[in-house]
């Protein structure tokens, strides 16, 4: 059983998550969620074989920044500008990585910025256009779109192009909101859907 001080860095290393709270190191180690556990792991950072960078969250030095996004407000996942700027959806380059939970914060950890929106209950539990990959949850194009549009109403999109429409109506019921559905279908309506050159305004 992984568990004693000197296992517990090689159950870390043999993992390949990056990034960790103490729930999900208690589970992978097989021990309790208690003071012994945080001190032993606290030997480690003041060894540097560990990151800490926020209480009860913990990182290995190759940690992946999408991993620690998910863990710092959970239930969470990534989301809004994030997505849609790797996928082409936006532009414009933000460096924060962006999801949604059950509140809204913004933090700095590492030298990173990330960015917490807050959204109801039964849509954050909702998994559909919610990809689980890599120990990171991510929201599809069309789910980020549809997030993005239900939480700003000063929403832009460059390329949407980029997107699935029949996607974005299936995800649609999701949200249970008359005013999105209605804006969904203006959009995509608009003369200028399939111009690269104008952004689309909510």
């Amino acid at each position: 059983m992984i568990g004693s001080q000197e296992n517990i860095m090689l159950g870390l290393s043999e993992s390949p998550r990056t990034a960790f709270n103490t729930k999900s190191i208690a589970l992978l180690l097989n021990e309790k969620r208690d003071d012994s556990l945080t001190k032993k792991l606290n030997y480690y950072v003041q060894k540097a074989l560990l990151l800490n960078p926020r209480k009860g969250i913990y990182a290995k030095k190759n940690y992946n920044l999408e991993e620690l996004a998910g863990l710092v407000f959970v239930p969470s996942y990534i989301s809004l500008e994030y997505v849609l700027q790797k996928t082409g959806v936006i532009f414009q380059y933000d460096s924060a990585i962006t999801s949604v939970s059950y509140l809204s914060r913004e933090i700095e950890m590492l030298g990173q910025t990330f960015r917490y929106r807050q959204i109801k209950g039964e849509i954050l539990y909702n998994l559909e256009g919610i990809e689980r990959r890599d120990n990171i949850s991510i929201a599809t194009p069309e789910r980020a779109v549809l997030d993005m549009m239900y939480l700003n109403s000063e929403c832009y999109f460059d390329n949407l192009n980029a997107v699935s429409k029949k996607r974005i109506k299936q995800l649609l019921p999701i949200y249970q909101s008359k005013r999105l559905t209605v804006r969904v279908k203006e959009m995509f309506n608009s003369p200028r859907l399939n111009s690269e050159r104008e952004p689309f305004l909510c």
